[in-house]
This record gives C-alpha cells, sequence and structure tokens, in this order.
C-alpha cells in the first residue's frame, strides 16, 4: 500500500540535500514504514504552514491537506493539541519538548557573582583544601613538639612551632611568601616541603582554571525567563502567527503569558515562519519564542537559548479521521521510543556543531582529578610523623644507655614532657635568712 506524506522543510526534522529529502523525520518515518511494511512517496505541503485554522474553521498548511484528503500522513514537529485532534488524527508524541525563547549572544551579559573567585573549584575541591590545611597545620605541629631537633629540652627551650604558628606558616606557603622560622628536622622540613609542593601546583591549577573561565565565551542570558521577558520593553519578541505557541500565549489565563501576547499583539513581532524568527533572533534585539526542540534545530552559534522551558508539549503524525493504520502507527512509535531507537535519531540530528572538537566549557575543579596530590600530601605527613617519632626514639635510647634506665621509660617521660604540661617552675629565690 502507497501513502503519499506531507512534510515541511526544517532542520534537522527535514533537510534537502540536492533532489533528496533527509533529516530526523525522513529517518522517523523509513523506520515506521519497515515496521509496518507499507510504501510511500514525500511531498513537501504546499503553503509552507503546520497547520493554521481561519476564522471560518477552515485549515491550511499540513492539517488543512489532511482534511482535503490530498495527503496520507503528516510526518514533521507537528505539535500535539486538542484543537488539532478534532479534526485529524494524531498519534501518540514522538518527541516531548516544551516553549522557550533565544535571542542573539550579543545580547548576553556576564552574570555577576559575588564569590567568583571561589568558581575554579568545586564545593567538595574547597572542603578537600581545608581538610588538608587542617590536618597539615595540626602535623606540622605535632612533628615539632617531637622532633629532638626542633626541641631538645622541653623544660628549658623556647617551642617556636605553637599550634597557632603551624598554622601561620602553611598560609604563607599557599601565598607563595613564607613565614619563619622554619623547621630544623628532616622530619619537619619534609613535611615543609610535601606542604610547599602541595600549595604551589594547587595554585598553579586554580589561575589556570580561573585564566580559562575569564576567557571563556559563555555567557549567561540577559533575559533569563519568560517573567523578565514580559517585564522588560528593550528587547522585542515573537513567535510564528497562527501556531500552537502563539495560541499557548493567546489562550492562556497566567499574567505573565498573557502580558507576552498582548505585547506580541500590540507590537505585531510575531512572524511567518521559523526561518524569518530565527533570521531576526541573529538580527539582534528580538527573542524568538518557539518550541525548544525546534529552537535548536537550527543550531545557530551566534544564538543563545533561555534555560526556562513551559507548557511541556509533544510532536505527533497526523493523518485523516478514520485513518486505519493510526493505531498501528502509534503502536510501532512506542516501539521504536522502548528500544532506544528515538534515542538514537535525536543523538544523531541534534549534534552540537558549534562548539569545536575536544573543546568544552570550562568547569569547576573537581577533587578526583587531584586525587593524586591529596595523596601525596598525605604520605608526606605520614612520613614526616614516622620519622619524628624515629628521632625522638633515637635520643631516648641514648638517654637509656647513660641514665642505665628502660628505652620505654626514658621515651614515655619524653612524650609527657613534650605534651603533658610543664609543671610550675620552681622559685629560683632562696629563703631569707632569720635575723639574729
Amino acid at each position: 500500500m502507497e501513502h503519499f506524506t506531507g512534510d515541511k522543510l526544517q532542520e534537522p526534522f527535514t533537510i534537502t540535500t540536492g533532489s533528496d529529502l533527509e533529516g530526523y523525520c525522513m529517518d522517523l518515518l523509513a523506520e515506521l514504514a519497515k515496521k509496518l511494511g507499507f510504501k510511500y512517496k514525500v511531498h513537501l505541503v504546499k503553503d509552507g504552514k503546520y497547520g493554521k485554522q481561519d476564522k471560518s474553521g477552515n485549515w491550511f498548511g499540513m492539517i488543512g491537506e489532511l482534511v482535503r484528503g490530498e495527503a496520507d500522513l503528516a510526518v514533521a514537529p507537528l505539535t500535539l493539541t486538542a484543537t488539532r485532534e478534532q479534526s485529524v488524527e494524531m498519534s501518540t508524541p514522538f518527541m516531548q519538548t516544551g516553549i522557550s525563547f533565544i535571542l542573539s549572544r550579543e545580547l548576553g551579559t556576564e552574570e555577576g557573582h559575588s564569590f567568583s573567585f571561589l568558581l575554579p573549584f568545586s564545593t567538595a575541591m574547597w572542603v578537600g583544601i581545608i581538610v588538608a590545611f587542617l590536618v597539615t597545620g595540626l602535623s606540622i605541629f605535632l612533628v615539632s613538639r617531637i622532633s629532638p631537633s626542633e626541641w631538645a629540652d622541653p623544660e628549658t627551650d623556647e617551642h617556636s612551632f605553637t599550634l597557632m604558628h603551624s598554622f601561620w606558616y602553611i598560609t604563607g606557603a599557599l601565598t607563595l611568601q613564607g613565614a619563619g622560622p622554619h623547621p630544623k628536622g628532616l622530619s619537619g622540613r619534609v613535611v615543609s616541603a610535601v606542604w610547599w609542593m602541595f600549595a604551589v601546583v594547587l595554585l598553579a591549577c586554580y589561575f589556570s582554571n580561573f585564566s580559562a573561565m575569564l576567557r571563556s565565551d559563555n555567557k549567561h542570558v540577559s533575559v533569563q525567563n519568560f517573567e523578565e521577558l514580559a517585564k522588560q520593553d528593550v528587547i522585542d519578541y515573537g513567535t510564528v502567527e497562527g501556531g500552537s505557541t502563539f495560541n499557548f500565549f493567546k489562550n492562556s489565563n497566567h499574567p505573565t503569558y498573557r502580558r507576552i501576547y498582548q505585547h506580541m499583539e500590540r507590537k505585531k513581532s510575531c512572524v511567518a515562519s521559523m526561518e524569518e524568527g530565527n533570521r531576526r533572533a541573529l538580527e539582534g534585539n528580538y527573542a524568538f519564542i518557539g518550541e525548544a526542540a525546534s529552537l535548536d534545530a537550527g543550531r545557530h552559534c551566534n544564538l543563545i537559548r533561555s534555560p526556562d522551558l513551559i507548557a511541556m508539549r509533544g510532536y505527533s503524525i497526523a493523518a485523516p479521521l478514520g485513518f486505519t493504520m493510526m493505531k498501528n502507527i502509534t503502536m510501532a512509535i512506542l516501539q521504536l521510543s522502548e528500544s532506544g531507537e528515538l534515542a538514537y535519531l535525536q543523538e544523531k540530528w541534534w549534534a552540537n556543531s558549534c562548539m569545536p572538537e575536544g573543546d568544552r566549557a570550562t568547569e569547576a575543579l573537581q577533587p578526583h582529578i587531584l586525587r593524586g596530590l591529596f595523596l601525596l600530601l598525605a604520605l608526606g605527613l605520614g612520613l614526616g610523623l614516622l620519622m619524628a617519632l624515629l628521632e625522638l626514639a633515637s635520643k631516648a635510647r641514648s638517654q637509656a644507655k647513660d641514665q642505665k634506665k628502660s628505652c620505654c621509660s626514658v621515651l614515655s617521660a619524653e612524650l609527657s614532657q613534650r605534651f603533658g604540661s610543664r609543671g610550675v617552675n620552681q622559685s629560683t629565690d632562696t629563703p631569707e635568712k632569720g635575723k639574729a
């Protein structure tokens, strides 16, 4: 059985390549024909419209051709609406989308951020850095307390590396300035060297990512959503006149959407086609409102789409009322969706062609990228603490031989002196002698 199928040019749903047609809808039609075993001939809709009804109730565009019997199927990004459902048969949607708007990238402005200096690192990364800072400061404090090279006689020597100075010292390393005094013992120098290496690499990654973010061409849309679009008067906006998006704003009771419709009627800012809407958006100072999938389809690199998405709807295949194969077409669409074929077709025809291969937007640095650096810091801190304990154990062993005591008792006494209270200093004053 052969069917005459109506279609409309709109990238990437339907594209002309010489005398042939290709695109998402052509691939979808081919898959349906393969499943249901029918042959078809494709012709483009004569007036270039999807489906518009005049005041007398007469249909134009693809819906009109179906009603008049000029086509058996309409395969295009045809929005499923109640009005169309009354006049033609419509399948289950083969694609879900919503209403959004596009405007020129030149209208985009960098969005201010009070804490933009934090953006090069992710939240998890900043948490990791704070933990590393605290652990390193504590480690330097412990190493300097344990190592005999830093504090040979706890009862008489002044201890340079207090807990406060330990954190001040590693803070100086983060600014690449340093803050003396520096560790004297080998264990303290190992911890210090590892922290300096950690700080240098970390700062290099931070400034590199921060510089890339400053140079990034990614801009935020100056008007983020429909509410902001309706409140401003600088940027003009409109949609395809008489289409489903136009009727959504026309019939909506939402105050914001009513204001948008009234603006479009007052300024006569609607366009006749998607192509004209894209062209006006490219020219600047115009926001073109339409269905997100169709807006993305143009893939104009100088246009930005708003992240706001409203009024979710579906694209369906239409046929004349009483068309016997519509139930089979609906079943075939569901099977293609369940098998992942529809997702594959969408990925195939909506590939991003604006970004050069291998290039990507700068993102906040995640902890797993610098996992090796954090691991190196942890190993260095562990090694420093171990070396400090070995230095103290060596000193305790020497003292134990001289004093003929056990090594454990001397080591325990040394640790008590370093981490216990130093006790109350005894007075060096001699008591007064009694008067004769």
